[in-house]
């Protein structure tokens, strides 16, 4: 008899291309059923089954308050009274955008989009505009989301499909986006090198989370943003995932990173669609319609989406990162003991409340390493702590997260299922 989850992922592929409308939920790479959830809580989610699952994917990083919070939903909840979109004006647009500015360090303008993609397509349009250049450098494995200047080497999804290059990516687009290795300055330099005077701005995830969690290795960041000025170019931090989670001020606070343009997106939304990109002033101001750079959406800034961008916001604390910390810590802790006792070869990073165990001895720092990954291994691990109730990310090219709904006792439950699920699987 199949389940409901099963029945659901027939009946949605007759009208949902692949049954889902975001490759990674088909869980093609890790294969089975991904099970169709009905409702979140806190720390957990639920299946049109009936199963209960303690959540490391947290809505892929927007949920830092765990799911349901009460007082955010009571807030969308009133505000959706008053109307879901007015494609004009309003004070709450404001407030957000003041928000974000003042708890991000030398943040001066910023623009609200629908979407993470909206947001790193129209900063790399800033930065050709603003440089009158047309190409751009992103890093192999790093994932901008799916306009087709980002589908080159992209990361996560298509990565674990196989498929690091989109078919219906005009070949001039393409030819306008050059890689370089994450972690690799070396190679950055060499493109620069080969292409004088051309690129418009360097694109990063500061912390890769799209190849599982890599860290910039000291100084990468930095060396990065030099390296951009010497040669005219424009840095861009792309901070749709790390905004607001790896620290109040995200990674530009963390390392201490002053880019020219930034990209925003999960968690300034709290579960709604939202994105948001922003920077300089003197680039920032050339946006129309203050400037000549063109960008528009008729649902930017509507006030659900603020409203639960604003509410969460709201509710990060200097406790709150202390306590992401220190679950982040119970966890990283954990997974080496594991690792250390039964001399696995296995190897994770965690910058905060974002984590990753990679199935290979030596941390990876690029998406060449985590090539080498013992990816048939990860699947029996991904399928093995699904059955037991433990919810992941279906692809090793992916983070977990961590949300303030988590306990220490949850910590220690997924500690023990890893410690069974391994022993199962070496």
């Amino acid at each position: 008899m199949m389940s409901k989850s099963q029945t659901l992922m027939k009946r949605a592929q007759k009208s949902i291309p692949g049954g889902v409308n975001s490759p990674v939920r088909a869980f093609k790479s890790v294969g089975g059923t991904p099970p169709f959830i009905s409702r979140g809580e806190g720390a957990f989610v639920y299946d049109v089954d009936g199963k209960r699952y303690l959540d490391f994917v947290g809505s892929w990083g927007p949920m830092i308050l765990g799911h349901a919070h009460p007082e955010i939903i009571a807030a969308v909840q009133n505000i959706a009274t008053q109307g879901l979109s007015f494609g004009a004006p309003t004070e709450l647009e404001i407030e957000l955008a003041e928000l974000i500015i003042d708890r991000i360090p030398g943040l001066e303008m910023i623009r609200l989009v629908s979407s993470g993609t909206e947001a790193t397509m129209s900063a790399i349009r800033v930065a050709r505009g603003a440089t009158g250049r047309d190409k751009i450098i992103k890093f192999d494995g790093n994932y901008h989301g799916h306009a087709d200047a980002f589908l080159i080497a992209a990361g996560s999804g298509a990565m674990t499909l196989g498929e690091p290059n989109s078919p219906g990516v005009p070949r001039g687009t393409a030819a306008d986006t050059l890689l370089a290795q994450f972690n690799d300055l070396d190679s950055v330099e060499l493109v620069f090198k080969e292409n004088p005077h051309q690129i418009a701005a360097v694109i990063v995830e500061p912390v890769n989370g799209n190849t599982g969690c890599i860290p910039p290795q000291e100084g990468f960041l930095h060396n990065l943003k030099s390296l951009c000025h010497q040669h005219g170019s424009l840095l861009i931090l792309d901070e749709v995932m790390t905004g607001f989670r790896i620290a109040a001020g995200g990674a530009i606070q963390r390392y201490s990173i002053d880019p020219d343009l930034v990209t925003y997106g999960k968690v300034i939304g709290g579960g709604m669609p939202i994105g948001a990109y922003g920077g300089k002033r003197k680039y920032m101001e050339q946006v129309a319609p203050a400037g000549p750079i063109y960008q528009a959406g008729t649902l930017s800034g509507n006030p659900v989406a603020v409203t639960a961008g604003m509410e969460t916001l709201k509710r990060l604390s200097n406790d709150t990162y202390n306590t992401l910390e220190q679950l982040g810590k119970q966890l990283e802790n954990g997974i080496r003991s594991i690792i250390e006792t039964k001399n696995l070869p296995l190897s994770q990073h965690r910058v905060g409340s974002m984590f990753t165990l990679f199935f290979m001895p030596d941390a990876p720092k690029n998406t060449l390493d985590v090539a080498k990954c013992d990816i048939d291994r990860f699947n029996r691990y991904f399928n093995i702590m699904l059955d037991k109730g433990i919810y992941l990310a279906p692809s090793q090219y992916e983070a977990g997260f961590l949300s303030t709904s988590h306990l220490v006792t949850d910590i220690d439950i997924f500690l023990d299922h890893l410690e069974s699920a391994l022993d199962m699987i070496y």
